[in-house]
């Protein structure tokens, strides 16, 4: 870490080398898709970073490169080792913000993009020495798009160096340019329009995936341009200090984000919520997505801002911001709404999420100034030239970016169509966010929110109701035959019940939030709630799944498979097969089961028509012999499947013996237990056994004769 520092050894001799005018090679196949594939069709990147760099070969060589100054190639290098670490092994478990790659980012974003005064601070080890700079080069190969040779971005801060006493953040300014440019070209240009249009078809082929981790540093990265860009005096924010007093690190903070960083970050979040997995690891790109929408979070006067609530509201002095950057609040709203009508809100993990975009979208006078926005966007066209939405867009490169930047446009309406259309290009299709079509999706997402309430209070009382129903023995594994082997639908079983109350709070605060936002009233979601047959009937269970009655039984409908896929309803299932010929459980030895099979099997093959003959005859001992060579309750079953129904109902179930239970655990262990008790008091293993089969007998006699009775009085 000290090695590497802003001010370590490290850079002490880059900066010797870079007042020595030195160059790198750095190829260009290390470069981004979008970057790579422009500069070997040999069209300029729209970046100023790549101007006067690319180098071609000599014969024989063996591919283009970058010539880079000490800084660049450094920068670089450190950029790229983000996007081509290999992952940590799965044992290994370590938080991002303890790593020393993403401290060090936060100390060089925090020593270049400083959020008091004007000047960076020095580097120069020794007080005479000369403060380092970028040397101008020449073009090495023509572009075909942009006609005449431009000169550098960074050397507008050299040519323009008139004497040693200089304003020293023009000449120092550059390090900060060069150290933004290249983190958003390495960690975020991976997605061009071009590139995001053609992966709307199912048959594009994947591109670059960031990791988790990377998605954590671009966050880092946004909150530092937040504080960097949103730390002006309140002096120079004013129109007369931004034409006539501005330094050159006050043009650059005001231009950093919407030039440098907007469109590549909205591209790369367009990808990030089309193609990421729909798992709890989406956390990192939303919270991402989260701190770009909220640059009061991070702006210096955060600090002296009180507490109370008319603090939470959100200022008028940000409706700019949230108007030059529309489509990051409603395009990728709507694209969070897509992705959560597709998850399992039962989870704590994705009801908080849902949870998190509800109750930033529903800071007071959030939401006002997107409306203010679309409304700016909607308006027609009446003075605005067709051509102008490009022209701001994208502003063509003179000297340096401070001078081609466009001067400052006070028609709101067409900087927000400027926005839209430079993000989305001139055919885009502009889906209002407080539209019908999006409130038709909130209202589906409400309902989802209601079921999922429902479904998680549902599965904690199952929960509740098997921990109550399990013997003392459970913790050691050995819980009673379950012959329809259910299983739980999803985590709650292993989170608990601290964890569906945590849901339920989510789900509750985000269906407030939601409402808030767009006005749903009460009547709104009950009329819904009703509509998808979310209601209980009188015992507090779930009804059947939606179904209708054909000629082969119940046949499901759209809805009824919906309420069964998100685990609303289910079918009661009961195992209808041999209960001899059952998968061995768990709680079974496998080795001593089948070996129980053969012998009783046997026994059955050997003493058929004897069973037989004692199981029909009409007094005590006849009762005795079918309650233990019988399976009961089979003449009780019904069949569900109409396909297994005749060739069940053909085949003959006789009298059996069944020794399948003395291969369970807690059989032998209560055999066990029984034994070892019986030593206590003395009693031998052969007195004991006998006193187990008196006993057993007399449980026996009296469930037979309890049975007899019962079907006597069903008669």
């Amino acid at each position: 870490m000290e090695f590497l520092d802003p001010g370590g050894p490290m850079m002490k001799l880059v900066y010797k080398l870079q007042a020595e005018d030195y160059k790198f090679d750095f190829p260009v196949s290390y470069l981004p898709g979008p970057v790579k594939a422009s500069i070997q069709e040999r069209v300029l990147p729209d970046s100023p970073l790549y101007h006067n760099k690319v180098q071609f070969p000599p014969p024989g060589g063996l591919g283009l490169n970058l010539a880079l100054s000490p800084f660049e190639y450094y920068l670089f290098f450190f950029a790229l080792s983000l996007i081509t670490q290999k992952p940590l092994p799965g044992a290994l478990h370590i938080r991002t913000s303890d790593c020393a790659y993403f401290i060090l980012v936060d100390r060089y974003l925090s020593w270049f993009l400083p959020t008091e005064g004007n000047v960076l601070p020095l580097l120069s080890s020794s007080p005479g020495a000369p403060s380092p700079s970028p040397a101008p080069r020449t073009p090495a190969m023509p572009f075909a798009s942009y006609g005449l040779h431009h000169t550098s971005l960074l050397k507008r801060h050299i040519s323009h160096q008139t004497s040693v006493n200089a304003d020293p953040a023009s000449h120092e300014i550059w390090r900060s340019e060069t150290l933004l440019q290249v983190f958003v070209e390495m960690w975020l240009h991976h997605y061009s329009l071009e590139m995001y249009q053609k992966m709307q078809s199912p048959h594009a082929k994947e591109p670059f995936m960031p990791t988790e981790e990377h998605v954590l540093v671009v966050r880092l990265l946004l909150k530092h341009l937040h504080a960097f860009s949103h730390s002006l005096k309140a002096e120079q924010l004013s129109p007369s200090a931004h034409s006539h007093a501005a330094s050159p690190l006050e043009e650059f903070k005001r231009a950093a984000v919407p030039r440098f960083v907007q469109q590549k970050l909205y591209l790369f979040l367009q990808h990030c919520f089309g193609h990421w997995p729909l798992d709890a690891s989406f956390r990192a790109v939303l919270e991402m997505w989260l701190s770009y929408l909220q640059p009061w979070r991070y702006a210096p006067e955060k600090q002296a801002q009180s507490s109370d609530s008319q603090a939470r509201c959100v200022s008028e002095r940000w409706a700019p911001f949230v108007q030059e950057n529309l489509l990051m609040y409603t395009k990728l709203f709507v694209g969070f709404l897509s992705r959560a009508l597709r998850t399992d809100l039962v989870s704590p993990k994705n009801a908080l999420m849902v949870f998190r975009v509800a109750k930033v979208f529903a800071q007071p006078n959030l939401a006002e100034m997107i409306q203010k926005g679309e409304q700016l966007f909607l308006e027609p066209e009446l003075v605005i030239p067709h051509r102008q939405h490009r022209l701001l867009a994208a502003p063509p490169f003179t000297s340096s970016f401070l001078s081609s930047w466009p001067p400052a446009v006070t028609d709101n309406s067409f900087k927000v169509k400027s926005h839209v259309y430079g993000l989305e290009g001139q055919d885009c299709k502009y889906t209002p966010m407080f539209g019908p079509e999006v409130r038709t999706l909130v209202l589906r997402l409400a309902q989802l929110i209601t079921q999922a309430k429902q479904t998680a209070k549902c599965l904690s009382d199952q929960c509740g109701e098997s921990a109550a129903a399990r013997p003392f023995l459970s913790w050691l594994g050995f819980c009673p035959t379950d012959t329809n082997g259910s299983y739980a639908a999803n985590d709650l079983d292993e989170l608990g019940q601290d964890s569906v109350r945590k849901t339920d709070e989510y789900l509750e605060k985000a269906l407030e939030y939601l409402c808030q936002m767009f006005r749903l009233s009460e009547a709104q979601l009950a009329q819904l709630t009703l509509a998808l047959g979310t209601t209980q009937d009188e015992n507090g269970k779930k009804q059947l799944p939606d179904c209708i009655v054909g000629e082969d039984g119940l046949i499901l409908t759209p809805l009824g498979r919906y309420q069964i896929i998100n685990g609303l309803r289910k079918f009661d299932i009961e195992y209808q097969g041999d209960a001899e010929l059952q998968p061995i459980r768990s709680y079974e030895i496998a080795s001593l089961v089948r070996l129980l099979f053969r012998l009783s099997s046997a026994i059955n093959c050997r003493f058929a028509g004897q069973m037989a003959a004692l199981c029909s005859r009409a007094d005590f001992l006849g009762s005795f012999c079918r309650y233990h060579l019988t399976e009961p309750g089979l003449a009780d079953r019904h069949l569900l499947s109409p396909v297994q129904r005749g060739r069940t109902a053909s085949r003959a179930q006789g009298p059996r013996l069944s020794l399948r239970f003395l291969g369970s655990y807690r059989t032998l262990l209560s055999l066990l237990l029984a034994f070892f008790v019986a030593s206590l008091f003395c009693i031998g293993p052969l007195p004991c056994t006998l006193l187990l089969v008196l006993g057993y007998l007399l449980y026996a006699v009296a469930m037979t004769l309890l049975t007899e009775r019962g079907k006597l009085h069903h008669l």
